[in-house]
């Protein structure tokens, strides 16, 4: 680990001190690796293809190997036209996975459907066995060198090298808003280098250089050597303005990114839907919200009721030490808020002091916690079985048990007490619209190190764009998550 992320130093570093322009040399290094990788991929997908159709025991077959040499370099260039024709390779999409992922699937079906049509009609024997193989391993090839891309382009961005230069128009309240959200979205490669407000200010709010006017925006731009401008929700006053726009910064190949006053919404959620020329965007209901939340729900029973199963070695264990300890119960309950406000006991193995609610008063002045969390890295009331629960999360694992009785759910916003969502405003309510879960995204984003706001920003996004594969996603690295004792206080 240490030796990759030296590895990714070194090339930021070589890329801060290179005298290319930053946004160029992204470019380059981008495209290249794009189509190389690509080939690469396909070449190694043909080739390992055929090598397993000669381990599987299938009698009566054509000779693969014939077959590939003869049809190698037709599929090769099919398969590249696919990737460029459903626009896998647009680097407006490398920065977001999923749509990427999507049209990398589909140009790979395509280019299967391309050539099982060819061989059908000109009554080609290509062997079905390497046919279903070169596609499966093409598919699974593919998306695994963007994923490892994306992962190694978003460390390197984090370490500030290879980012594009952005300048940000609109209102100042819209500009700085976008602006926070890509300085902590680092690993997105956008460096903000400046503002284009009506205000005549020299800074926003936020202290972001104003460089000038909207009606300045192309002149500012090409002086900056900025290789994309976004604009604010409202930055035009009418559809002819906004079309004079888009024809100047074509001119000079100036990436357009306009950001709708729709934020925090999963594109899973958006569809855009031209009619008589305007962009209509649908929004669709949450998933968590709509008919299909009875699968979360059978998930959460079948999944809770096998971890109860697999975990009862670990808490007779723990049981043990805990009542071994200072004598006192085991079990600690606690009420807490759930689905609609709905009030639930929420089980633990107990962490801290017998006497630990009685002391908390006189701990308040020690909060380190914003919001009406509280929250103390170095809290006394915990006793030494459970810092190493506490630790791993082990302490947690009673909940189980509330997640197949329905109180809980295995995965959502983290359950709050009756005291803190007393303090609740009308946007950190929205919480209680699906049932708190034993993990969520503020469990894989930092745990305790997260502010308040930003543990209410997750959860309400996870609220309004639930699904069940980003359930799946997020049991996945709370293992991961879990194991680090980074923020589990």
């Amino acid at each position: 680990m240490t030796t990759i992320s030296g590895h990714l130093d070194a090339v930021a570093a070589a890329a801060a001190k290179s005298r290319l322009p930053i946004p160029l040399l992204s470019k380059r290094v981008q495209l290249t690796a794009l189509y190389l990788g690509d080939l690469l991929v396909i070449i190694f997908t043909m080739l390992l293809s055929v090598f397993t159709r000669g381990l599987l025991p299938f009698a009566g077959q054509p000779d693969s190997e014939q077959i590939m040499r003869e049809t190698g370099l037709m599929i090769v260039v099919a398969w590249l036209l696919m990737l460029k024709l459903f626009n896998a390779d647009a680097l407006r999409h490398l920065r977001a996975g999923v749509t990427e992922y999507k049209r990398v699937i589909m140009a790979t079906g395509a280019t299967a459907a391309a050539v099982g049509i060819t061989s059908y009609l000109l009554k080609f024997d290509f062997p079905r066995s390497v046919f279903v193989l070169m596609f499966v391993f093409g598919t699974v090839n593919l998306l695994a060198v963007r994923w490892l891309r994306r992962r190694v382009m978003g460390a390197i961005h984090v370490r500030g090298a290879l980012a594009t230069p952005v300048v940000v128009a609109g209102d100042s309240g819209h500009v700085d808003a976008i602006a926070k959200v890509l300085r902590r979205e680092s690993w997105l490669g956008y460096k903000v280098i400046g503002a284009i407000t009506s205000d005549r200010v020299a800074y926003t709010p936020a202290g972001l250089p104003v460089l000038g006017r909207l009606t300045e925006t192309v002149e500012v731009i090409t002086e900056r050597n900025a290789a994309a401008v976004i604009f604010a929700d409202g930055s035009f006053t009418s559809p002819a303005e906004f079309r004079r726009m888009s024809w100047e910064l074509e001119e000079h190949d100036i990436q357009m990114i306009v950001v709708p006053a729709i934020t925090d919404t999963s594109a899973q959620r958006l569809e855009v839907r031209p009619v008589a020329g305007l962009p209509l965007v649908d929004v669709e209901r949450p998933q968590a919200l709509a008919s299909v939340r009875w699968i979360k729900r059978a998930f959460d029973s079948a999944g809770a009721a096998a971890l109860l199963l697999f975990s009862a070695p670990v808490m007779a264990i723990v049981a043990l030490a805990i009542k071994l300890e200072d004598g006192g119960p085991v079990f600690f309950k606690q009420t807490r808020v759930g689905l609609k406000g709905e009030l639930f006991e929420c089980l633990k193995f107990r962490s801290m002091s017998v006497d630990a609610e009685a002391r908390l008063a006189a701990l308040t002045a020690s909060n380190q916690g914003a919001g009406p969390l509280f929250k103390m890295a170095d809290d006394p009331r915990i006793t030494k079985v459970g810092k190493f629960i506490r630790r791993f999360s082990i302490d947690e694992i009673p909940q189980f048990w509330n997640a197949l009785v329905g109180d809980m759910s295995l995965v959502g916003p983290r359950p709050a007490l009756p005291s803190e969502v007393a303090r609740y405003d009308a946007d950190a309510r929205r919480r209680l619209d699906v049932r708190p879960g034993l993990t969520g995204l503020w469990q894989v984003s930092g745990r305790s190190d997260l502010s308040w706001e930003d543990t209410v920003r997750l959860d309400i996004y996870y609220v309004d764009n639930w699904s069940m594969v980003q359930d799946l996603v997020i049991l996945a690295k709370t293992a991961r998550a879990v194991a680090m004792p980074s923020g589990a206080y």
